[in-house]
């Protein structure tokens, strides 16, 4: 299955880093559970999407909204230009239904306050490191600087009391990098005892140093509640930037995995080891993955593989459940990493997708009985021939897991690959409308149900 124009219906969705309850004496508000799996269509019971005109608020209409757009959404739904935020990362609501929003490249994040029209906005927090991660915890916030995640103290629109709670991340500024930083922005996640997980990525597209250096890049780490010495808690993660708790408490990230990757079977189309634009469009896929201590997503030793019949030039593709295969150009014969004794990647996205922002929708989850999945920005190729577009995916959440990614908005790139939106990440408000971000309109959109 390919991203395209996969049909999805869903109304509001909750992330599971959205604020806790501040009146909650232990800090944190219980967790919604997942109603039964029965209650989640298959993709073919799904609704087709719907061309919706994109409508800017009051003061929100300047370029690219100086002209019509348009998605493609669920029956019904709307799309509204809520905000204009120049270069909007990632998301999350504060317990008196403020949403944050992320900017790395000014070094800040800022408050919006919904309102009867368009959002108003003020900074919260500035002079920061290219922040991007946001978690609550009660009315704790967790902010991920690309060298350390701090704490701060939230009430009524300010924060107070900031504390590093782990320092000495790896970013473009570490002496031993000199500068060669390829994914320094952190995304971070508050699980269920209080722990903090923060995602860091790679220095390259295949810098197999970073299996070894401390702490370990290209992984998942773990820090105790209360702050303390980072362990490693998935490995192999080439750039996870995608992380949240899903229902039950588990740890899932999404994956951008590596470019140009070598034809690894000895029959087939091509020879082995060539690299060769018609593969690498579709090789390897992106990883979403459940996590548990431990767990090895196998960059840049293996790499998970979407063909249904391995070396044949059009096999079918799929993403759940998928083996990975050894890498011929770091680990041709497997005595790097033993790709067969790896767990199966649970489920996927196409190759070059660009998953950013992971949210969960906690019961009773999307509208429609749906029930609960995760939502995941998509924000398309750069190096892929013809380009992934960008999107905003869904997966179901069914039998304790996910299932097959779903399209729930898309048409921010036009017929010739040019794109005039990116989404970053999709959130639940308080109202149960939608909100996403986008950094190349600059905007945050208010998508709401009939």
């Amino acid at each position: 299955m390919r991203i395209g124009s996969r049909a999805a219906a869903a109304a509001g969705v909750i992330s599971l880093l959205v604020a806790c309850s501040s009146e909650d004496p232990a800090g944190s508000a219980p967790r919604g559970t997942a109603p039964p799996p029965s209650t989640a269509p298959s993709a073919a019971d799904v609704p087709a999407l719907t061309a919706v005109r994109v409508r800017p608020l009051d003061g929100t209409g300047t370029a690219p909204f100086d002209q019509p757009r348009t998605l493609q959404a669920p029956p019904g739904w709307t799309v509204d230009v809520w905000a204009r935020v120049p270069a909007a990362r990632l998301l999350a609501w504060t317990p008196d239904g403020r949403l944050l929003v992320s900017r790395p490249k000014h070094g800040d994040v800022l408050a919006l306050t919904p309102g009867a029209g368009a959002a108003t906005q003020q900074t919260l927090v500035s002079g920061l490191n290219q922040p991007h991660g946001l978690a609550f915890r009660g009315d704790t916030l967790f902010v991920a600087e690309s060298d350390k995640v701090d704490s701060f103290r939230y009430a009524r629109g300010t924060v107070t009391d900031k504390r590093v709670v782990v320092g000495g991340l790896p970013d473009d500024k570490s002496p031993e990098l000199r500068g060669a930083y390829s994914h320094a922005l952190k995304s971070v996640a508050v699980g269920d005892d209080g722990a903090l997980y923060v995602s860091v990525g790679s220095t390259g597209n295949v810098s197999v140093e970073d299996r070894d250096a401390t702490p370990e890049r290209a992984s998942i780490l773990r820090v105790p509640p209360g702050g303390g010495q980072p362990t490693t808690y998935a490995r192999g993660v080439r750039n996870g930037t995608g992380l949240a708790v899903d229902p039950a408490g588990s740890v899932w990230t999404a994956v951008n995995h590596r470019d140009n990757i070598g034809y690894p079977h000895e029959d087939g189309a091509w020879n082995r080891g060539d690299v060769v634009q018609e593969y690498v469009n579709d090789h390897p896929f992106e990883q979403l993955a459940r996590l548990t201590p431990g767990r090895e997503l196998g960059w840049p030793y293996c790499n998970p593989d979407p063909d249904l019949q391995p070396g044949e030039k059009d096999s079918p593709l799929s993403y759940t459940q998928r083996p990975y295969v050894a890498d011929v150009q770091l680990n041709p014969d497997g005595s790097k990493l033993d790709c067969g004794s790896l767990v199966p990647v649970e489920q996927g996205m196409g190759a070059h997708s660009a998953p950013l922002g992971l949210s969960f929708a906690v019961s009773p989850g999307l509208s429609g009985g749906y029930g609960p999945g995760a939502l995941v920005g998509i924000h398309g190729s750069w190096n892929r021939k013809p380009p992934r577009a960008p999107e905003v995916s869904f997966f179901a959440w069914r039998d304790g897991g996910l299932g097959p990614q779903q399209t729930l908005l898309t048409g921010f790139q036009l017929p010739d690959g040019s794109r005039w939106g990116r989404p970053v990440m999709a959130v639940q408000g308080p109202d149960g409308a939608l909100y996403v971000s986008d950094d190349q309109a600059g905007a945050v959109y208010r998508v709401a149900a009939a």
